[in-house]
């Protein structure tokens, strides 16, 4: 388990490496620069002064160089959009990305996997319409879920239409702070964990399905063991494993989808911080998100590997 997670690690530093060097070039190749953000009557010396701090009167490769030196002190440059080190821009909007993955993803295996195994064990109107909301929901993208639940909280008030705090909400305390949070994330989170959840009933209950017809499973009937005890002791840590297999996959797209619901929500998270920084050509705020968004990945796919190790012990034995 040691050299796996060694392994892992090399991989996720090698991933966040190509990823931000791969956004920074390719920034910068594009025509255009940040210069074109100080307007038409910006003088020559202005225009030189701006090239000069953010490196562009290098070549790419030599300003790809520089900023990797400075990248592995952590020092990530400056933003020229915000007029601030790119390090505490990022990590503030990497906290709110990942306050609100957690919350989507801990949603979508609760309910998903607990509707997955009721549909997989019973039988009826009930358990049919839960598999059709499913396909309804695993249809549709998470940009037509949050327009959707946009519109249903503009037009009916139970929910923020956006944000992630109220701009009334003057008081400097903590509690009142974390509840107007908690106010605005009901209609991002459904956006992000509405179609993962129907990706995880639907495995579920097959998975769960092809568990119950088991030897294992038939035997444990045969020998008088309640249905409870069969589903939860039995049939349910059999069929976690495709579950585990996927579940890496799954929280990177939830990473890309939480990119668009943060844009359509006005969530202040890593993805609507990317959208403006490649409108204003802020390329090293580019870079540092783009390597965010790698490490969020990288340990997204460590964790599943994880839970997979967990669920199945010939894993642990390979």
């Amino acid at each position: 388990m040691l050299r796996f997670l060694i392994r892992r690690l090399a991989f996720a530093a090698v991933l966040i490496a190509i990823t931000s060097s791969s956004a920074l070039l390719l920034a910068r190749l594009a025509p255009g620069d940040v210069t074109s953000q100080l307007g038409p009557f910006a003088s020559s010396v202005d225009v030189e002064n701006t090239r000069r701090r953010f490196d562009l009167d290098r070549s790419p490769l030599s300003q790809w160089g520089l900023w990797v030196g400075r990248a592995i002190r952590f020092d990530f440059g400056d933003s020229f959009l915000y007029n601030r080190p790119v390090a505490p821009l990022v990590a503030q909007a990497a906290a709110n990305t990942a306050l609100l993955g957690i919350v989507s993803l801990v949603t979508a295996t609760l309910v998903g996997l607990s509707l997955g195994v009721f549909t997989a064990a019973r039988t009826g109107p009930l358990p049919a319409f839960v598999r059709g909301l499913s396909l309804m929901c695993l249809s549709l993208p998470p940009l037509v879920t949050s327009l959707a639940l946009v519109f249903v909280a503009a037009r009916t008030g139970w929910l923020p239409a956006g944000g992630m705090v109220s701009a009334s909400v003057s008081e400097p305390r903590w509690s009142a702070w974390a509840i107007d949070v908690l106010w605005h994330l009901p209609l991002p989170v459904l956006a992000l964990a509405l179609p993962m959840a129907a990706t995880f009933e639907r495995l579920q209950s097959q998975t769960m399905g092809e568990a119950l017809n088991q030897p294992f499973v038939m035997a444990a009937v045969a020998r008088g063991v309640s249905g409870g005890r069969v589903l939860l002791r039995h049939a349910w840590p059999s069929s976690m494993r495709p579950i585990c297999a996927v579940y890496g996959v799954a929280i990177g797209a939830l990473l890309s989808g939480s990119f668009v619901v943060e844009f359509v929500t006005a969530w202040p998270g890593l993805g609507r911080l990317m959208f403006d920084a490649l409108r204003a050509r802020d390329i090293y705020l580019v870079a540092a998100c783009a390597a965010t968004g790698a490490a969020f990945l990288a340990v997204g796919t460590t964790a599943g590997d994880l839970l997979l190790a967990a669920a199945d012990p010939r894993v642990r034995e390979q």
